[in-house]
């Protein structure tokens, strides 16, 4: 199997920021897995959509080279609270594992597990008051620090998903998945 992305789906997640980022990376060699949190394969989200995750995220049985959370309010505080959401984010993060997080995600998940201590990173506006003192907040539409790659929300979903693919496959197959896809 080649490399793999697992996007972790929660009821409240914003559709673009999840359908985007999923779309982008299939048209890469990834294997992206979408994965429910709760106890439904159907996840609702925000504005009503609802999509079949591929597998329940408490059944997977590896460690994805990219962990991606997509945003939401009530998606990404759907995420926080969820014991296999964090047992993963901490088992990729001892990994050094990429973690990818868009919209409210990075300030919802990611600062409250702590993975952002130290790290520049970027979310939805309003949400980085609950960044600690330690992270440095950037208006950036997608930032990057070392392992970890953060986007500010549905706007910016196609530059976070080009992000992941270029951090996994290379630039040149980025460049190559934005001209198929007509992103400017």
């Amino acid at each position: 199997m080649g490399k793999s992305v697992v996007v972790a789906l929660a009821d409240g997640f914003e559709e673009m920021e999840a359908v985007i980022s999923i779309d982008i990376l299939r048209r890469t060699e990834l294997s992206v897995i979408n994965a429910a949190i709760n106890n439904d394969l159907l996840v609702k989200g925000s504005r009503n959509i609802t999509v079949q995750a591929d597998v329940f995220l408490k059944d997977l049985a590896i460690i994805p080279d990219v962990f991606l959370l997509p945003g939401g309010s009530a998606g990404a505080k759907n995420l926080a609270e969820s014991e296999v959401v964090n047992d993963m984010l901490q088992a990729c993060f001892q990994q050094n594992k990429i973690i990818a997080a868009i919209c409210a995600s990075p300030a919802c998940v990611l600062a409250k597990a702590g993975i952002l201590e130290g790290k520049k990173a970027t979310c939805y506006p309003s949400f980085e008051k609950l960044f600690s003192p330690q992270v440095v907040y950037s208006k950036d539409a997608v930032v990057i620090d070392g392992n970890i790659i953060t986007s500010r929300g549905p706007g910016t979903a196609f530059e976070f998903a080009l992000s992941i693919t270029e951090a996994l496959c290379g630039a040149e197959a980025a460049q190559e998945v934005r001209e198929q896809a007509l992103i400017d």
